[in-house]
């Protein structure tokens, strides 16, 4: 396992203006937040001599204040490709000059350009279903969801989250209709689901806990949070679902109002080089996107991971998920409350 210091030694190119910026300002989640300011903030302030500060939250909340402010105030912003698409919209990212980027090249071909021009994914995860196999019978389907025996057990991601529209899109297919063209049934769907749900959840930090203390046995999850859910409870296991898992990809744009786009450039190079992406991988903190990481079977059991796992994930229309996103939420909140 390579360590920060190894990282660092290794030196990845930093252009003279970058390098003579001050302060790199950073919009990001927060989780793993001493692996990530181990793996990547430190060896990164090492070679660039610059100091690193940072926004924290949710992305609609991250992304809120970015469109507020016109775009100013961050340099980066790690978002959900669904809250990217967004941005991308609403006119605040500026198009990306890939030739400013030499480890694009090393990328898998899904996260190098996955947006029309923007910000590279630098991780390719899966939103999926996790379960307690000590305590519930194995998860197969995105419909069993529903199942009788799951009432009280289960744990979703809130409407604004990442994964939250997805269980929308999945409340659809359950109810055998276009959850686009028909969100009465849909919805209806949803309410179904409510008897099973036992909490929704923000952020993911707080699903672990719900996990943690046992409140909730079975969540809709992103694969970055295997690590600490098997951690916290160590029977927690991925569900094999027949009918796929959905792609996220995590992304990293620079706002038209950056202040110091030259950083930011040395910043998302150095995040998608070999180095960061494998210790990153091996400490459960994201799964790669570089093709030349290489994981033990049981380092990548917990990741999507390789060309023929990313294959096989379902993607989503987000530009037409957004559009849909506003009546969504108003009719989950009806259900769940605000």
């Amino acid at each position: 396992m390579k360590t920060a210091f190894q990282i660092c030694a290794l030196g990845l190119a930093i252009s003279a203006n970058a390098a003579g910026a001050e302060t790199l300002t950073i919009s990001w989640w927060g989780y793993n937040g001493e692996k990530l300011n181990a793996n990547i903030i430190e060896p990164f302030k090492a070679q660039c001599g610059c100091d690193v500060v940072f926004e924290t939250g949710n992305n609609a909340d991250r992304l809120g204040k970015l469109q507020a402010r016109g775009g100013k105030g961050v340099d980066v912003i790690y978002l959900t490709d669904s809250y990217s698409q967004i941005g991308i919209e609403a006119g605040i990212f500026q198009k990306i000059d890939r030739e400013r980027l030499p480890n694009l090249k090393n990328v898998y071909a899904m996260a190098r350009d996955p947006q029309g021009g923007y910000g590279p994914a630098y991780t390719i995860g899966r939103v999926g279903i996790v379960f307690d196999a000590a305590k519930v019978t194995p998860v197969t389907s995105w419909n069993e969801l529903w199942r009788d025996d799951l009432k009280g057990t289960i744990t979703l991601p809130g409407i604004t989250t990442t994964a939250g529209p997805m269980v929308v899109i999945q409340a659809g297919k359950h109810a055998g209709v276009d959850p686009f063209t028909q969100p009465d049934p849909t919805f209806a769907a949803i309410e179904a689901l409510k008897p099973n749900t036992v909490k929704n959840y923000n952020t993911g930090s707080e699903m672990v806990n719900l996990i943690s203390t046992g409140e909730a046995t079975v969540a809709v999850a992103q694969d970055f949070t295997m690590a600490s859910l098997q951690a916290a409870v160590p029977t927690m296991t991925w569900a094999t679902l027949e009918d796929g898992d959905i792609a996220t990809l995590n992304t990293v744009n620079i706002p038209k109002g950056a202040e110091n786009p030259d950083l930011a450039y040395a910043f998302i190079d150095f995040i998608l080089s070999l180095p960061v992406q494998q210790v990153n991988a091996e400490q459960g903190v994201d799964a790669p996107v570089n093709m030349g990481v290489d994981l033990t079977p049981e380092q990548a059991s917990i990741w999507t991971y390789g060309s023929e796992a990313i294959e096989k994930l379902n993607r989503m229309n987000y530009a037409q998920m957004n559009a849909a996103k506003a009546d969504w939420i108003d009719r989950w909140n009806e259900i769940f409350g605000m």
